[in-house]
């Protein structure tokens, strides 16, 4: 059977998500099932993608291809592309505030994060005033608004990053192989179609297995409900920093993490289940930006991540995981962080957040109140998603 490769993909991938070690309820196993549905999408949708003479750019991750603790305020997009040939990127620069690009020498794999070959944002591009741009990626010439390709580069990834859901509006972006402008790709062939559920096959297992073990290298190696300073983001990203770590809670208690509101044009917080990917953002307060969150007289942005529902705006939903993981990322930087940039946290009762937020009744959220701001998450998130 041709499928064959990709149907023993599955009950391997299965086999890999009933052994987690961090599953320890019935809702654990479910969302683990629910999490290898969508690789199992993402993993058939990227082997179709795999083509590096007809390239285009495929959405690596997605509210249901969800993979590596996505970034709610993100969208991801990704080509492969061969280091001998040339491309051009042609698009639109949107109102959001980060567009940045990075070539990779190779996928991410249980053992290894692929090299950064080159990383770049939008402030390096020439965007005309119709905000049209146009950059070219090959072997050749190092001259202005061309990108030299490594002998190892493998694959271009961009991320788009809005800060106010509401307001800001994505580009356009499409990718080319220059010498291939105007031809049409050979029709498929049995052949070929064994090849891409081979590939698919080994993009499931491998996903599972990478994303599983990031966790161990970054997080869970750290005190548990505490957050590190703020460090430059591993993997070679350009002028980004985070703050990383991991929560054990109970249903009262709740956690006030204390940070300052940024210069920095992006700043967000976001919470992972233990599946190392984003909680439900689109119907649950399960993150906050800079934009979304309200500052205090102080300057500060204070969040409550609690289960039981805290009555103020800046509420952080467990959504009934008592376990998970803390991100913060601060991109488009123009100096680096320090220590006073960076989160505090503490942990207290819910029943004490009236007396240890020093501008509670600020905080005050009506229940009306909360479920607009819920339908207004709903609405943002499938603007987004169709563009």
């Amino acid at each position: 059977m041709l499928t064959q490769p990709f149907a023993e993909s599955i009950a391997a991938a299965e086999e890999i998500i009933k052994a987690t070690p961090h599953i320890d309820t019935e809702q654990d196993l479910i969302e683990g099932y629910d999490y290898l549905a969508g690789s199992i999408r993402a993993s058939l949708q990227l082997a179709w993608a795999y083509d590096r003479d007809f390239p285009f750019f495929a959405m690596s991750t997605g509210p249901y291809t969800k993979m590596g603790l996505d970034n709610p305020d993100t969208l991801y997009f990704h080509s492969f592309v061969r280091p001998d040939a040339e491309y051009v990127v042609t698009g639109t620069r949107g109102t959001t505030r980060d567009l940045s690009f990075q070539v990779l020498n190779g996928n991410y794999s249980p053992v290894d994060v692929p090299d950064s070959l080159t990383a770049f944002d939008d402030r390096d591009l020439e965007i005309a005033a119709d905000g049209s741009y146009e950059i070219r990626f090959g072997p050749g010439s190092s001259k202005p608004g061309y990108v030299q390709l490594g002998s190892d580069a493998a694959m271009l990834v961009v991320r788009e990053v809005s800060s106010d859901w509401n307001s800001e509006t994505a580009g356009t972006i499409r990718i080319q192989r220059v010498d291939r402008i105007g031809d049409a790709p050979p029709a498929p062939t049995l052949e070929v179609m064994g090849k891409r559920y081979a590939v698919a096959a080994r993009m499931l297992t491998s996903r599972l297995n990478t994303f599983l073990a990031f966790p161990q290298w970054f997080y869970l190696n750290l005190p548990v409900n505490t957050l590190t300073e703020p460090r430059p983001t591993p993997g070679g990203l350009a002028t980004q920093f985070s703050s990383v770590g991991h929560y054990d809670l109970t249903d009262e208690q709740a956690m006030i993490i204390t940070v300052p509101k940024s210069d920095a044009p992006y700043q967000g917080f976001q919470l992972g289940s233990m599946w190392y990917i984003s909680l439900d953002y689109i119907n649950h307060q399960t993150s906050l930006t800079a934009d979304q969150s309200q500052v205090d007289p102080d300057g500060m942005i204070r969040l409550v991540v609690s289960e039981r529902d805290p009555g103020v705006a800046n509420w952080i939903e467990r959504t009934g995981h008592a376990r998970g993981y803390l991100q913060f990322r601060w991109q488009r930087l123009s100096r680096d962080l320090g220590p006073e940039d960076g989160p505090t946290v503490e942990l207290v009762s819910v029943d004490e957040l009236p007396q240890r937020l020093p501008f509670y009744e600020q905080a005050r959220i009506s229940p009306k109140e909360w479920q607009a701001r819920i339908a207004a998450r709903q609405v943002a998130v499938a603007e987004r998603m169709l563009g």
